[in-house]
């Protein structure tokens, strides 16, 4: 059986190993405002709720407004999953055709709170967003004040590896130990859910090899030849850059673009020359996993090695450090967090110390 550890995967910034943090001692240390990619008409068969809520997750709060409204569970409609361990800001749509409205000023659900209502002319899906405000406070902070100065100047001015999250593999890494039964011994999880799961945790450890291989051979954040580069800003917009394009790495350095790793599949490779060598080299052990991927009809697919945190703001009070960026949609908190400190999350004390967690589960990777 492998073994897994999130632990062995490169940090871009090394002096993030030599300061400490905590997170999440108190909910308001995370708080997490989705924003989605259109304005709700105002009319139309769909109630949209703009939802804070404190101690519970999305899922659980989509069946409360479903009972309350007196509809099935899958009138309600959101966009993406929020952990529970935050306060949190997020839409929901419930399909109301045929119905009554009820009085949403009598929905009472434990530390729930409705912010607005309005209307609009379809549900809400999932992955229909466009990315998540974050407002972090690290607490008892250790380390350098210089070093986190330092630290929080380079996520600024170069980004941070677009890791998927520990969250993402499971409790004791859990998802992949059920895509090694599956991909080598044929034993498929039973609940159609659970198999997507384990898939796409699958296909994330993968990503995250090639990842932490580019960064160690310092090439992440450049062109290397024969890749395929994400256009910034949207969910799937891919193309192979030229070795003989002088823009390319001016655009690197404007964020304009970024380097992508394979989300693996059915299909020829993306790469070539030297990007399709290196991932080659880095997959040359997982190719039981591969051909697992691609046995159930997954598509190749890419995903940017390199995360901006957007509008990066932060501040000092006494041992404590208040950030605040946005990231887009599938992409993790985490993935800054770990290149500034080793980081002890309160919401998993029974794991012990481990680097950050993210706040967003992922719901469609791009």
């Amino acid at each position: 059986m492998r073994q897994f550890d999130f632990s062995i995967l490169a940090h871009a910034n090394h002096d993030a190993l030599l300061c400490r943090a905590k997170i999440r001692q108190q909910a308001t240390d995370f708080k997490v405002n989705e924003c989605i990619p259109f304005e709700p008409q105002g009319q139309g068969g769909h109630v949209m709720l703009l939802i804070e809520k404190v101690g519970s997750n999305s899922d659980w709060l989509a069946k409360q407004l479903a009972r309350f409204a007196g509809v099935a569970d899958v009138a309600i409609g959101y966009a993406g999953m929020k952990d529970r361990h935050a306060v949190t800001t997020q839409w929901f749509s419930i399909n109301l055709e045929g119905y009554d409205e009820p009085d949403w000023t009598l929905f009472d659900a434990d530390n729930c709170r409705i912010k607005r209502v309005t209307r609009h002319n379809k549900k809400l899906k999932r992955g229909v967003l466009t990315g998540n405000f974050f407002h972090l406070t690290l607490r008892d902070i250790e380390g350098d004040r210089a070093i986190w100065e330092q630290s929080l100047d380079t996520v600024k001015r170069a980004g941070v590896p677009n890791y998927f999250a520990e969250q993402r593999f499971g409790h004791h890494y859990g998802n992949l130990d059920k895509a090694q039964r599956w991909m080598v011994e044929g034993k498929k999880p039973k609940q159609r859910q659970q198999r997507s799961i384990v898939l796409s945790a699958a296909r994330s450890w993968l990503f995250n090899l090639v990842l932490s291989e580019r960064i160690m051979q310092n090439n992440w954040t450049k062109q290397l030849s024969g890749d395929v580069m994400h256009l910034a800003g949207t969910r799937a917009s891919y193309f192979e850059a030229d070795d003989n394009d002088d823009s390319i790495q001016s655009r690197l350095e404007q964020f304009d673009i970024h380097p992508t790793g394979p989300l693996w599949g059915r299909g020829q490779a993306l790469t070539h020359s030297a990007s399709l060598e290196l991932e080659t080299a880095v997959l040359n052990d997982w190719t039981d996993w591969q051909q697992g991927l691609e046995r159930v009809g997954l598509k190749q697919e890419r995903r940017a090695l390199r995360l901006h945190p957007e509008q990066l703001e932060w501040s000092y009070e006494d041992t404590n450090l208040h950030l605040s960026f946005f990231l887009p949609a599938g992409s993790y908190a985490t993935a800054v967090l770990r290149e500034l400190a080793i980081i002890t999350d309160a919401s998993e004390r029974n794991s012990g110390s481990m680097s950050a967690l993210s706040i967003e589960k992922a719901e469609k990777e791009s």
